[in-house]
């Protein structure tokens, strides 16, 4: 038998790098904005928003939330430990280097700030060129693991809500007009109206939706907040219908959906009880 080898051109392995260093910018974006409500509700808790404001603190926040963010995503990937530990440190030493400066009064706040983001850039090229023959090996992960893997959608939609339980406010009632539109549009671009009676369920559903709003709108504030509420409660059941058929919209957006509007409707109901 003849042993068959397959090379990778050097272009495509090059746009796999790439795109890996891509995907851990948008992973650390992701972080950020995830982790940042987190960081609000504790500081409110534990009366250390004045702490949370000060650049330095703010700054090393922000490595933080961009390290997790980064982390989870080298994990998912199965790269080694030394590597995420490495592309973990490449988040902090540039802000840990121009901190002495700040800390002397010789460069401002801006300065610190974009200065770390400036830095960061070599400090990721420097980890990735180090590791760039380093395979990435098959994640193992523990079953529970690996549910929280596929069930992310989840989390997402809840990491989206926490603050909004701390601080509860009122949805606007042209928000119900969202709900539908997401359907509409995701699914005319899957191309998932070959059936006609799914698009006129559709259509009966934003027609649902929309008159919520119009009620709302000409609604005293107090009866407006339960009908925003209980629209999108109600919202939430008509996700979880399309996540356990899985037409119209990709399950994984169904099941954010539905965990999102659950949230936003209880703590729009709180928000009025509380008035």
């Amino acid at each position: 038998m003849t042993d068959m080898t397959v090379v990778v051109p050097r272009r495509w392995a090059g746009w796999a790098r790439t795109r890996h260093l891509a995907g851990m910018v948008v992973a650390m974006v992701a972080g950020m904005v995830l982790l940042g409500p987190l960081w609000q509700v504790g500081g409110s808790l534990l009366d250390g928003t004045a702490v949370l404001a000060r650049p330095d603190v703010g700054a090393l926040v922000m490595a933080t939330d961009m390290a997790a963010g980064m982390a989870a995503w080298m994990w998912y990937r199965g790269d080694g430990r030394a590597a995420t530990a490495e592309m973990s440190a490449a988040m902090y030493v540039p802000f840990l280097l121009l901190l002495p400066p700040w800390w002397a009064g010789w460069v401002g706040d801006d300065t610190l700030l974009l200065g770390g983001h400036l830095l960061m850039v070599p400090a990721m090229l420097l980890v990735a060129l180090r590791h760039r023959h380093t395979a990435a090996a098959p994640p193992r992960r523990h079953p529970v693991a690996a549910a929280v893997a596929r069930g992310w959608p989840a989390g997402l939609g809840l990491l989206m809500t926490v603050d909004m339980w701390f601080a509860p406010a009122v949805f606007a009632p042209w928000t119900l007009l969202v709900l539908p539109a997401g359907y509409l549009l995701i699914g005319t671009w899957r191309r998932q109206w070959g059936d006609r009676r799914v698009l006129a369920a559709q259509l009966a559903g934003a027609a649902v939706w929309g008159g919520l709003a119009v009620v709302a709108m000409t609604a005293s504030a107090d009866v407006a907040g339960v009908l925003v509420g209980v629209g999108w409660l109600v919202h939430a059941a008509w996700d979880a219908w399309h996540h356990r058929t899985g037409t119209v919209v990709p399950r994984g957006y169904a099941l954010w959906c539905a965990v999102f509007d659950v949230g936003v409707g209880l703590t729009t109901l709180l928000a009025v009880l509380s008035r």
